[in-house]
């Protein structure tokens, strides 16, 4: 079952709880959620099953399921790197989307960890796009997921990611790529733009033989795409990137050629023991033929 979502119901003159979300959700259609009710799929807050024709209240928070027709299946394999009371470290390919979102709700990482464990706490601490591969750390427990969150949030937390993409022999390496990102056009893709940096990328040559190069990249912020932005905007785009510089039209189902980005590692200083900890995917980039 996949990690419900929630809604405070707001203030409405409906006459059952079944009117208000379908005037709530338009999209869905009357007969759906007729479903989703009859297979108990709309809950309070304790997880009990709901009636239809139980009266709107306001301020009364619901779980309900969302499910998506006819929902490509990803036909890659997450691993399991690491499991303790307070966190699982996941290794993730390509394609697969880190949670539920648009077209995906049950081929998402955190819907198959959910099912692999059992455990409905589960929350990922940060997100990797759908068509990066590599780690992805979730607590386990409310209890001690503030902690771990501020690694992120207070940037205590070292990321490596590495990539392939083309040669850049006349940029003298390592160097740094500071700039200010925004979203841009269309809505999903980001653009670079004047204005004080809120973006820093350390970029580094690990193999520099042929035409394409093995890159490591060390993301200070945490910004959409940044690591695809300023690849990029140094001339050397990841490969299979349908979306910087320019954007391309996408194969079908949308799962073409793998972005040649993964999350290799990750290291910081645990906040409950003060040990270091550190993890590496398992997952290894490769040029396509």
């Amino acid at each position: 079952m996949t990690t419900p979502s929630r809604l405070q119901l707001p203030p409405g003159d409906w006459v059952s709880l079944l009117d208000g979300l379908c005037a709530r959700f338009p999209r869905i259609d009357r007969l759906q959620w007729e479903s989703r009710f009859a297979r108990g799929r709309i809950q309070d807050a304790q997880g009990r099953a709901l009636a239809p024709d139980m009266p709107w209240q306001v301020g009364l928070e619901i779980r309900y399921f969302r499910e998506v027709a006819d929902e490509p299946v990803i036909p890659f394999e997450e691993n399991i790197l690491h499991h303790d009371a307070h966190l699982l470290v996941a290794d993730k390919p390509h394609f697969l989307p880190t949670a539920p979102a648009g077209a995906f709700v049950r081929e998402t990482l955190l819907a198959r960890l959910v099912e692999r464990t059992g455990n409905t706490d589960l929350v990922p601490l940060h997100r990797l796009d759908r068509l990066t591969a590599g780690l992805v750390l979730f607590s386990t427990q409310p209890q001690t997921r503030d902690a771990y969150q501020r690694l992120f949030r207070e940037r205590r937390i070292e990321k490596t990611y590495e990539a392939l993409a083309p040669a850049l022999p006349n940029l003298r390496f390592p160097l740094e790529r500071h700039s200010r990102l925004q979203p841009g056009e269309p809505f999903f893709r980001m653009a670079e733009v004047p204005g004080e940096p809120n973006a820093l990328t350390r970029v580094e040559v690990i193999d520099a033989h042929g035409p394409v190069w093995r890159y490591r990249l060390a993301p200070e912020s945490g910004r959409k795409h940044q690591l695809r932005v300023h690849m990029a905007a140094l001339g050397a785009p990841i490969l299979g990137d349908e979306l910087y510089p320019q954007l391309q039209e996408r194969m079908p189902g949308g799962s073409g050629q793998p972005l040649q980005l993964l999350a290799q590692a990750l290291a910081f200083d645990d906040p409950l023991t003060g040990q270091r900890r550190s993890f590496r995917s398992a997952r290894a980039l490769c040029v396509p033929g």
